[in-house]
């Protein structure tokens, strides 16, 4: 065996042991947030929270979402269609994550003034559509965000007026303990009945939804 071969071969093996030793810290962690997540199941869902389809559906997804985040956006029009195919069966919870600071806080005040005025899905829509211009992380605006939220229908005076009782504050407190219970350390983060999202995904998510749905249903 040449020298080169010899070092070709060395390579190789220590990428292979690598490329394991990343694959066993990877299940690991998926392994511990899956037992964090089943420990604090009872934090998930909170009585404060966001609710998108019927209250009482068998399947629950819980999303920490972070109104500036892109990776959020992306999987924004995938929940939806998760949502519209599964009218009955599917609920979505909504936790907030605060993770971009000022432009995340920004979102989640727009939110839950729209949630008061019963405008809070074509809220989110203007949001995450507009989402590249008033939260970008260089050069956040977060004063756009407003503007957009108006244009879609949100009543400004009313919005501000609600965010000065404190009561938002109140709820990202609430939220930002309880992502920290569970073990959130990134956005977003999914959880579908309690077990979570192995990757990021949407196909995954779309597949736990409809096993979730599936199992229930033969229950019955």
């Amino acid at each position: 065996m040449t020298r080169r071969t010899t070092v070709i071969l060395t390579a190789l093996v220590a990428l292979v042991a690598f490329a394991a030793a990343v694959f066993l810290y990877q299940r690991h962690e998926r392994q511990q947030m899956t037992e964090q997540a089943a420990a604090q199941f009872d934090v998930m869902v909170r009585e404060h929270s966001p609710v998108l389809g019927p209250v009482t559906a068998p399947v629950t997804i819980v999303e920490f979402f972070d109104p500036a985040c892109e990776a959020c956006r992306a999987f924004y029009p995938y929940v939806k269609q998760i949502l519209a195919a599964y009218p009955k069966d599917v609920r979505l919870v909504i936790r907030y994550v605060p993770f971009h600071r000022e432009p995340s806080i920004a979102g989640v005040q727009i939110l839950e003034a729209a949630r008061q005025q019963q405008r809070f899905e074509p809220i989110m829509d203007a949001l995450m559509e507009s989402q590249p211009v008033w939260a970008s992380h260089s050069t956040p605006a977060t004063e756009r965000a407003w503007e957009f939220a108006r244009a879609a229908g949100l009543d400004l005076k009313q919005a501000r007026a609600y965010v000065d009782t404190g009561a938002v504050d109140k709820l990202l407190e609430q939220d930002v303990a309880d992502l920290k219970a569970v073990g959130v350390r990134a956005t977003p983060t999914f959880f579908v009945n309690g077990k979570p999202l192995p990757e990021p995904d949407p196909r995954v998510l779309l597949d736990m939804v409809k096993s979730e749905a599936e199992r229930i249903r033969q229950a019955r």
